[in-house]
């Protein structure tokens, strides 16, 4: 790892000194500091628990401390760890990389030494609200140990950004008093990152006059939907719904936090509005980022879809959609004049089965970006040919969002935009080798005539055109082949696919060592990458969509190149090569910034810069008018969070208990199974002062009393259980062994508070509808009780109610108890399958089935007893008829009968 920067140092020597929250501005490594510390405590004189880590961030940061040359390496603890051995592992020391359900269950049941631990971590603070695991560790933690430090690192200034008092209410989760911001416009980031400023190129590139109609008809489409959505819904925040944030990639979390909890009350025109503006980000994101064939099967496809073109909102059929439409295809193809007038001026609705009829004249527009990556590949490839005084020739990086976009550009830089245009063509809209031959036609004229009357820039063009290198003759050669190619195909009518590279590959005058993608076995971190050429290196990675998140931070480091282009722009990214540059500063960086000029690209990264400068702007002014009370940090007994009691302040005493008397109770205890440690509910029951006993439970999740058994369920699970019937045999197991089975139904405090939303009422009942699956159920288990609880709060403050004035479970009962355990409890003496089996008689109901099966030894003496003998035993002469004509009557009979009353 590199040597620490000059500010790092400064949080670093901050948060060491006295624990609190740091928000570090994204991309300024807060990786790095939380680095530092994990090496600081990597020793087994120390234990410090590091929260809120994935696994692959967990494998970086112990690469990277290997790599440092650190003996003791932090430890991960998991469930492949047993619970016998887990002490031992916390006794040896250093830092523990441990997942919140095992930590949070070691707590409670004292499996970790509290008193040794050092000091905890807490990674992506910004999650850390009052009902997630993390605050229950750390709430425990200070409960048990006053002494360890708690120190906690985020990047995310933007969630702070939403919420009343949303910094004040982490840190307050956190147990810190000290709030530490590091924007990056704090004067000690900004001065000493711009003493080693990176060389930056920033090229505006134009967008085709195609692109840019395109690009307003989605705006104004856009806008039009906003509109909509306002007017059926006057209460959205009108700021929110700007156009400016509808193009940013966060706007389907606004949009879901606004209408989620009214989902169920919404029309279907609402609903068809929030998935057209999906579709329409995605239509943008589409434009700028991909070549014109892949833009048009996207726009073709939602055309042609019957239900989305009969689903949509009405946009479809605006001006501004048919100018879409039209410019589209107009970028890909155009059908010939002498067509268009033997014909009728062709529908826009016509089906594409039709259009395929009319001779279509190929189009093909190149994306301007590719243009200009290959003019800076040039650029850089003429400098690295007079390279000498720079120690050789400099490695590339080229930058792409998405992996769908770096094999494009790979194959783009490797084949040309022909191939890859004519492939994508032929793959999309199938072959039309007699357009594709006039295309190329129409390209060889337009190239004979570029190079006779240069348009853009003659003397750049000239000087590019000397510089002979590899690379360059690689590339003219490709242009060369490819033409080739193609006269092939036509010549020889070869059916395959022009898949960029082998084929080209086929021709002598490659170099099959430097282009064939086989040929590439670099030795690097990542495996997302995708390699062009070897001398210089130069390859492209994404910047998003690797299952590393550092994955591009380590080809950073690893390769080390002169030059890196970003074919998209990306904030964190940005500012990891000013950090890259500054802590290496001898080494030359040259940072090539392509961007479409009045773009919603450009706008989407100029929102993205400023909101996260507002954020911490907002988190400035809050931290200098927020009140922090001295007892925050819980390092004594005063500190109200860490009371464990479900009694308010406002509850006066009661004063006929012996004169307000304190009364010593018995201390309340529910036994929760150990899953149940991904839910909320287990901190809330414990924060209300009710102790918790953490087990292996087969039968319920949660253990009331040794009467009372309850099953939790949130909507998705139920809806999911009962479909397959595992609800059903929990609750066959439930009512067997327990007195009082309880079936709690738990609903997300965000939404609705209704089983069904007013929309999906029908008149006619249906056997599949969730509520007509929950009456059988009730059915079929009378005992069975219905708990509905809006939120896990609610439920926590109902098994408090509960419990009050009975027994505590015993653990070593309830662990015993499993669905295929022959242990029934005492009071139940009787088979339970015979029992089922009798509750399914006619005549035999919950109320008279004990009081029959204490006369009756078993089923075959139940045959033998008459009528009169059942009514006597029953008590009910209706219910005895309806038990003797059952047991006796024979099938004939009975059809007979039924006819009659009939």
């Amino acid at each position: 790892m590199a040597a620490p920067l000059e500010h790092e140092n400064q949080v670093f020597l901050d948060l060491f000194h006295q624990d609190g929250l740091v928000i570090c501005a994204r991309g300024l490594g807060i990786d790095r500091i939380l680095l530092r510390f994990l090496r600081l405590y990597c020793e087994p004189a120390s234990l410090v628990l590091v929260l809120n880590t994935s696994p692959a961030e967990e494998e970086y940061f112990i690469d990277q401390l290997r790599s440092d040359g650190v003996v003791h390496l932090p430890r991960r603890v998991t469930n492949e760890i047993t619970s016998n051995c887990r002490y031992e592992v916390y006794t040896q020391g250093g830092v523990l990389f441990a997942t919140s359900r095992i930590l949070v269950v070691d707590f409670l049941t004292d499996r970790i030494p509290s008193n040794l631990i050092t000091g905890i971590l807490v990674y992506k603070a910004h999650r850390i609200i009052e009902s997630c695991q993390e605050a229950f560790i750390l709430r425990l933690f200070r409960q048990k140990n006053k002494k360890g430090f708690i120190k906690a690192f985020t990047d995310n200034a933007i969630a702070f950004h939403t919420g009343f008092c949303h910094v004040e209410r982490v840190m307050r989760n956190l147990f810190v008093r000290k709030l530490y911001l590091w924007p990056r416009f704090h004067i000690a980031v900004n001065s000493f990152l711009e003493k080693h400023k990176p060389e930056v190129v920033e090229i505006h590139v134009s967008m085709t006059p195609a692109m840019l109609t395109i690009q307003t008809s989605i705006l104004d489409i856009l806008n039009v939907c906003l509109r909509e959505l306002k007017r059926y819904n006057p209460a959205l925040e009108v700021e929110d719904l700007s156009l400016e944030n509808a193009i940013g990639k966060p706007f389907d979390k606004t949009i879901r936090h606004y209408l989620d909890p009214l989902w169920h009350q919404l029309g279907a025109k609402t609903k068809s509005l929030v998935q057209d503006l999906k579709i329409l980000r995605t239509l943008l994101q589409y434009l700028t980022q991909y070549d014109c064939v892949t833009f048009l099967n996207l726009v073709e496809s939602l055309k042609a879809t019957e239900k989305a073109f009969g689903q949509n909102s009405g946009w479809l059929f605006l001006d501004s959609s048919t100018s879409m439409f039209v410019n589209a295809r107009a970028r890909v193809y155009r059908i010939s004049d002498d067509k268009i007038s033997k014909k009728s001026k062709v529908s826009e609705k016509m089906d594409i089965k039709e259009g395929k009829e009319l001779k279509r004249k190929l189009v093909l527009e190149s994306n301007p970006k590719w243009e200009a990556l290959r003019e800076v590949l040039k650029e850089i490839e003429s400098e690295n040919k007079n390279s000498e005084d720079l120690g050789g020739p400099g490695q590339v990086l080229i930058c792409a969002s998405d992996d769908r976009t770096c094999a494009q550009l790979r194959e783009y830089i490797i084949a040309g935009a022909e191939a890859l245009l004519i492939r994508l063509y032929n793959k999309t809209f199938g072959k039309d080798e007699r357009a594709g031959e006039e295309w190329i036609k129409d390209r060889k004229a337009v190239k004979s005539k570029g190079n006779a009357r240069s348009d853009k820039g003659p003397q750049a063009k000239k000087a590019k055109v000397e510089a002979s290198s590899k690379q360059n003759k690689i590339m003219k050669k490709q242009d060369l082949t490819l033409t080739q190619m193609m006269g092939k195909t036509e010549e020889e009518n070869i059916k395959e696919e022009m898949e960029g590279y082998k084929e080209l590959s086929s021709s002598e005058e490659i170099s099959i060592e430097e282009t064939k993608p086989e040929d590439f076995h670099l030795n690097l971190a990542s495996d997302a990458y995708y390699g062009i050429f070897k001398t210089p290196l130069t390859i492209i990675h994404p910047l998003q969509g690797c299952s590393d998140p550092y994955a591009l931070t380590r080809v950073l480091h690893e390769v080390e190149p002169r030059y890196v282009v970003l074919y998209d722009a990306e904030l964190t990214f940005v500012r990891q090569l000013e950090i890259y540059k500054a802590s290496k500063p001898g080494k030359p960086l040259r940072v090539y910034f392509l961007i479409y000029g009045g773009s919603t690209e450009e706008q989407r990264y100029l929102t993205v810069l400023r909101k996260e400068k507002e954020a911490f702007e907002k988190l400035i002014r809050e931290k200098a008018s927020m009140v922090i009370p001295e007892e925050r940090e819980g390092r004594d007994e005063t500190n109200l969070d860490l009371v464990r009691d479900s009694t308010s302040a406002t509850v006066s005493t009661d004063t006929r208990k012996a004169g307000g008397q304190e009364q010593k109770g018995v201390q309340q205890t529910i036994i929760v199974d150990m899953r149940e440690f991904r839910s909320e509910l287990p901190s809330l029951i414990h924060r209300r002062g009710i102790d918790i006993e953490p087990v292996t439970l087969e039968v319920g999740d949660y253990i009331l009393t040794p009467d009372i058994c309850i099953e939790r369920k949130s909507i998705s699970d139920l809806i999911g259980s009962l479909n397959n019937g595992r609800l059903y045999s929990q609750c066959i197991s439930m009512s067997r062994y327990y007195k009082r089975p309880i079936l709690l139904i738990e609903f997300d405090p965000s939404k609705s508070f209704s089983l069904t939303s007013r929309g999906s009422l029908h008149q006619e009942i249906s056997s599949n509808d969730i509520t007509s699956k929950l009456t059988l159920l009730t059915l079929h288990f009378p005992r069975l009780r219905i708990l509905w609880c809006p939120s896990p709060h609610a439920t926590a403050e109902l098994f408090e109610e509960l419990k009050q004035n009975r027994s505590q479970p015993d653990a070593a009962i309830a662990m015993a108890i499993t669905a295929d355990s022959e242990i029934v409890p005492e009071s139940d003496k009787y088979n339970p399958g015979s029992k089922d089996f009798l509750l399914k008689i006619p005549g035999v109901n919950a109320k008279n089935c004990h009081v029959l099966m204490n006369h009756v030894k078993s089923i075959s003496e139940l045959v033998t007893l008459s009528q009169d003998k059942l009514s006597e035993i029953l008590g009910n002469a209706v219910n005895a008829k309806q038990l003797y004509d059952f047991i006796h009557k024979s099938y004939a009979e009975a059809i007979s009968q039924g006819k009659t009353k009939r």
